[in-house]
């Protein structure tokens, strides 16, 4: 079956974005680079793509999931569908101004359940920290970039998720001399839905 699996950069406190939603204070350059590059290419968009030559695997991810602000970055600098060789879906109560090849929902945890029966290569969850928390009940795998920053304040990890206690397994941890570390969590405690 596969899984939705929430790959993100996280600070030491745990924010996702500062306060305005920008995420540029997190580190690209590094030792760490490899991972992003080459187990994650799946989740680079377009732009960065060719901007680097690289090609994605197409062997980790089929499906990415984002919320609208999520979206809103590549849409102010005139990317409709950052993420072609993906299939898109984008949360959103109003649709944003986007490709016709990008389904927009306003149920995303139903259409992760649906998408969840269908075969397939594992599905990204890109973002945001309240899409994340509404969808936490379906997350199977977090795989957490973990930067050395302290933010402080800003988008946090999984919003404003109400608390309900859900147990994950540690599956494996890579440090980077960067100050990187790529943590992979497995769930292993029960769903709340």
């Amino acid at each position: 079956m596969r899984e939705l699996v929430y790959y993100v950069a996280v600070s030491l406190d745990g924010f996702i974005a500062d306060p305005d939603g920008g995420f540029d204070a997190f580190p690209i350059e590094g030792d760490h680079a490899a991972v992003v590059f080459d187990e994650y290419a799946d989740a680079l968009p377009v732009h960065a793509l060719t901007a680097l030559g690289i090609e994605p695997s197409r062997t980790r991810f089929d499906t990415v999931i984002m919320g609208s602000n999520t979206m809103a970055p590549a849409l102010a600098i005139g990317i409709t569908s950052p993420y072609p060789h993906l299939r898109q879906f984008v949360a959103s109560r109003r649709p944003p101004d986007h490709d016709p090849a990008i389904t927009v929902t306003d149920d995303p945890l139903s259409t992760v359940r649906d998408l969840k029966t269908h075969d397939g290569l594992d599905i990204w969850l890109c973002g945001g920290g309240e899409l994340a928390g509404a969808l936490l009940p379906e997350v199977d795998r977090l795989v957490l970039k973990r930067q050395p920053l302290v933010f402080g304040s800003g988008v946090p990890l999984f919003g404003r998720a109400p608390y309900k206690p859900r147990a994950f397994t540690r599956i494996r941890t890579r440090p980077f001399e960067s100050g990187v570390v790529v943590e992979e969590y497995a769930a292993s405690g029960p769903r709340h839905t």
